[in-house]
């Protein structure tokens, strides 16, 4: 037999809790606005045209002002490489989980790993990849950072492919297939456009993960006052641009970290906000 509360307790327990989620959620609010102001007023100060068109200076240099366009061509390009590879591959991976492997051992066994990879540092990731294709190949390389990031960016996309495929009803499935549509063809005309919004946004969120990684690329990509010319070779970033120049005494570097921190959050936030006005469009 349950023991009745009381429904004075019962409301001090209920208004104890909202309370405390409440105050949890506007801390979290009160720390993003604090950082995007924080950004917003060093980066905005240090931002200018020169910045988005000119390399960085050399130490010592005197002349113009140095920027870090070699940095956002380096990054667009090794986001690139990361999406090419992980987004395929994650892709593959989940719907193989929810439409193929289901409860199979295999299937059990590849969720396990991908749990597991969904936890590692990404510091563990640099280092592994610098082992494996820095090291043979003797050089820092773009190509090395673009696999670094694709490696974290696969289990997000095949975790949330797995996730969205699977709350698509089955009844679309069985609908497809009774009209004669083999498997394939109903997965990626039925269920994928069913599930295409949510699918957009673990891949958003995956690219989103990567654009702000600094530790794989300080092991894979480093930097280079260069433009990017080749992808065997070390290529400019702007995580790393960041990362250097907070820690170097010049003042000119430590302007282009703010720059370089402001270009970063800009870009997150306007593929996020252009995806979602691309949608509400549609849907209209």
């Amino acid at each position: 037999m349950m023991r009745p509360r009381s429904l004075p307790r019962r409301r001090f327990t209920n208004g104890l809790v909202n309370s405390i989620s409440a105050l949890a959620a506007l801390f979290g609010l009160f720390m993003l606005c604090w950082i995007v102001f924080t950004v917003l007023k060093n980066g905005i100060s240090s931002f200018s045209l020169s910045m988005l068109t000119e390399l960085p200076k050399a130490q010592g240099d005197k002349s113009g002002t140095g920027g870090v366009a070699n940095a956002i061509l380096g990054t667009g390009i090794i986001t690139l490489i990361a999406s090419m590879i992980g987004i395929p591959l994650g892709l593959m991976t989940g719907i193989y989980l929810s439409e193929f492997g289901k409860d199979h051992w295999l299937a059990s066994t590849v969720r396990f790993c991908n749990t597991i990879l969904l936890g590692i540092p990404s510091i563990i990731i640099g280092i592994m990849v610098f082992e494996t294709l820095v090291i043979p190949m003797r050089t820092f390389s773009g190509l090395a950072g673009g696999v670094a990031l694709s490696i974290l960016m696969l289990p997000v996309v095949a975790r949330t492919t797995e996730d969205m495929l699977t709350l698509v009803p089955n009844s679309l499935r069985e609908s497809s297939l009774a009209l004669g549509a083999s498997r394939w063809k109903t997965i990626r005309t039925v269920v994928f456009r069913a599930a295409k919004t949510g699918l957009i946004t673990g891949t958003l969120l995956a690219v989103a993960r990567v654009g702000g990684e600094t530790a794989p690329l300080m092991f894979t990509a480093f930097n280079s006052p260069d433009w990017p010319r080749s992808l065997l070779g070390a290529m400019a970033n702007l995580t790393m641009t960041v990362f250097q120049g907070y820690s170097s005494p010049f003042q000119f570097d430590q302007r282009a970290a703010w720059a370089a921190s402001l270009l970063i959050a800009i870009a997150i936030l306007a593929v996020n906000l252009s995806t979602r006005l691309l949608f509400r469009e549609r849907k209209r």
